[in-house]
């Protein structure tokens, strides 16, 4: 069960306003050339919501730039590119994916659904805006790899109502055989030393717990 602070995190994930706090981390646009190509690395390309712009944090905070750092350390070839965009719906996803791809996608990481689930959207409107999504990216990067964020709603949604809001993650990672994350704010969510002032979004010490359960299931070679 969770705690009443995570009900909140879905709360503030959703009616967050679309002007980001400065320092947020967000997608340069795909027609500037990131220079990937020409340093010989591949791009790891995170498609979602407020989580992944990394709102309000700095943007050495947000778990995709402490996912570059640690590539980097290792000297592995990789450049991550942000394009989370605070408030977005899987509709919204669907709707800008097309200039999104404009890029080379090596590793395709979607975390969108949350603000779809507060909402009270069908789960299976959702499943077919997440399977249009990994369509696309499947259409334009045929060897591309899958990868997708699982969320939950709070109880208050109705048992009946979460099961199958979980469950469409669930099916459509399988459907395009990508890698699931169950559940992305996994030691996160609920947890107030682990968020910010707010109680709602993950501070830079949730960001850290954040980075670590992507990086498990990035499976780099």
């Amino acid at each position: 069960m969770y705690r009443l602070s995570f009900v909140a995190l879905f709360l503030l994930i959703s009616f967050s306003c679309a002007d980001q706090p400065a320092g947020t981390s967000a997608a340069r646009s795909p027609e500037t050339p990131s220079g990937a190509e020409k340093e010989g690395k591949k791009v790891i390309l995170f498609f979602g919501d407020s989580i992944t712009a990394g709102y309000g944090l700095e943007p050495e905070e947000g778990y995709t730039a402490l996912l570059q750092r640690r590539l980097d350390s290792l000297g592995m070839p990789y450049k991550v590119v942000n394009a989370g965009v605070s408030g977005e719906t899987s509709a919204g996803g669907l709707a800008r994916i097309d200039w999104i791809l404009k890029q080379p996608v090596d590793i395709f990481v979607l975390e969108l659904g949350a603000n779809d689930g507060l909402r009270g959207i069908e789960p299976a409107t959702t499943k077919k805006n997440l399977d249009s999504i990994f369509q696309k990216v499947r259409a334009a990067y045929p060897n591309a790899k899958l990868i997708l964020a699982g969320m939950k709603v709070p109880p208050s949604m109705g048992s009946r109502y979460a099961a199958a809001f979980e469950q469409t993650f669930a099916e459509v990672a399988a459907s395009h055989r990508a890698t699931l994350i169950p559940f992305l704010l996994e030691g996160v969510g609920g947890e107030p030393e682990l968020n910010q002032k707010d109680g709602i979004h993950p501070n830079a010490e949730g960001a850290k717990r954040v980075a670590e359960t992507v990086w498990n299931y990035l499976d780099l070679r």
